[in-house]
């Protein structure tokens, strides 16, 4: 009789690499897809910007939300700024120099008087100094005496008479600028008494930035 001579099969565990070889080829995909994530960046045409605020002297470089200044907000100083006439305060966001509208214009005008001058001078020399190259908007403010019309329309001659005197005598750039008219839409006092009135009749001068530059 023949012998037979039959060899045991050699277990093949070829499928076992290639199991392995997968798990580590999706471990590897999911690895880089969270990398990708953390160091999203953002284009030049993305409406956010992403500031490192590390840098104390850091300005602000989204586009300032104008409609969010509080006229009472809590009162601040600044050594380089000594005219009484002048008050200033804010917050971390934004800093507001206010000036009655008698100290700056005739009644119911809107040319500058020329005893604006040495104010406006001190108001854009602390400008320079704290807040260099920031976005500053202008608001005119008027009491509730004549129509809503009339005041937005007035609060707006005024600003603009602040802003063309700015760029003209402080080298500010145009587009640095804002212009916001609020009329009578946002008193910080009562019109009902003559002090009220006199005290919503104002120009606002209003800083955006990170953080001041503290000299």
């Amino acid at each position: 009789m023949a012998e037979l001579n039959v060899q045991p099969k050699r277990s093949n565990s070829s499928w076992i690499w290639i199991v392995l070889a997968l798990i580590a080829l999706a471990i590897l995909f999911f690895f880089f897809k969270g990398c990708d994530k953390e160091n999203v960046k953002v284009g030049p045409g993305d409406s956010t910007a992403i500031t490192s605020m590390n840098d104390a002297n850091v300005l602000a470089t989204t586009e300032p939300d104008w409609g969010s200044v509080d006229f009472n907000a809590p009162k601040s100083s600044y050594d380089e700024v000594t005219d009484q006439d002048i008050s200033v305060s804010g917050n971390d966001a934004y800093t507001i120099y206010t000036l009655g509208e008698n100290v700056l214009f005739a009644t119911d005008q809107n040319a500058l008087q020329e005893s604006a001058t040495a104010k406006l001078k001190q108001i854009t020399a602390s400008l320079d100094k704290r807040f260099k190259g920031a976005a500053i908007g202008i608001y005119g403010s008027t009491d509730s005496t004549g129509t809503a019309g009339h005041n937005k329309q007035l609060g707006a001659e005024r600003a603009e008479a602040v802003k063309s005197w700015m760029i003209k005598n402080a080298s500010i750039p145009e587009d640095k600028i804002s212009v916001h008219s609020l009329g009578e839409s946002r008193p910080v006092s009562d019109n009902a008494s003559a002090l009220g009135r006199k005290q919503n009749r104002s120009v606002q001068i209003v800083v955006f930035a990170g953080k001041a530059v503290n000299q």
